[in-house]
């Protein structure tokens, strides 16, 4: 019995620990304008995880609080057509996003489970998870299949340090030269647009 509860404890961390599971062996892809892109393999997926790093010269709070206003988030977030809250729940928040993409790649949507935990050290670790069948799915669009990763955001003084970490299976058809350029973009142009609208006074 005691090692079934192991077990169980064992896979419970696991689950937790889900997105930085593969997190490993990650290779520099972009390093400009103060931030980081850093690619890695996941085993049994064609698309990369993606992870983007920059220092904000702003409060967590004011960081916190641009990625809180889900619809206007959509003015920082790489390729955002449209994002409005679908149901928010104690540390939960439901979010419905549409996405753009180039001729003849079919426009994506999502709908990410965002889960916010505040750190003993006052950082703040944003879960993000894909639950594509918690709305029905909306003509003109490939509901996008899977979605796992975070946002971390580490106060720094008066600074914040933002992490932005995710891995995608877009669903449907994607070409790889599309893929791999959304890889890098992703992140870099998100980041950069975030913190432009964070440091303005």
């Amino acid at each position: 019995m005691r090692s079934l509860k192991r077990i169980a404890l064992l896979c419970g961390v696991s689950a937790l620990l889900s997105p930085v599971a593969w997190a490993e062996n990650w290779q520099v892809a972009k390093d400009e304008d103060g931030i980081k892109v850093s690619l890695s393999e996941v085993p049994g997926s064609k698309y990369k995880a993606y992870r983007g790093v920059t220092v904000i010269k702003a409060p967590l709070a004011k960081v916190q609080a641009l990625q809180e206003d889900v619809a206007g988030a959509c003015a920082w977030i790489h390729e955002c057509k449209a994002q409005k809250v679908l149901k928010h729940e104690g540390d939960k928040t439901w979010t419905y996003t549409q996405f753009n993409t180039p001729w003849p790649v079919t426009p994506r949507d999502s709908v990410l489970q965002v889960t916010t935990v505040k750190q003993a050290d006052g950082s703040l670790l944003r879960n993000l998870k894909e639950e594509p069948t918690y709305v029905p799915e909306e003509k003109g669009f490939v509901r996008v299949a899977q979605v796992e990763g975070f946002w971390k955001l580490v106060p720094q003084g008066i600074s914040t340090e933002v992490t932005y970490q995710v891995h995608t299976e877009p669903g449907g058809s994607v070409p790889s030269w599309l893929a791999n350029k959304f890889v890098v973009d992703a992140p870099f142009n998100t980041l950069k647009a975030l913190r432009e609208r964070a440091e303005k006074n």
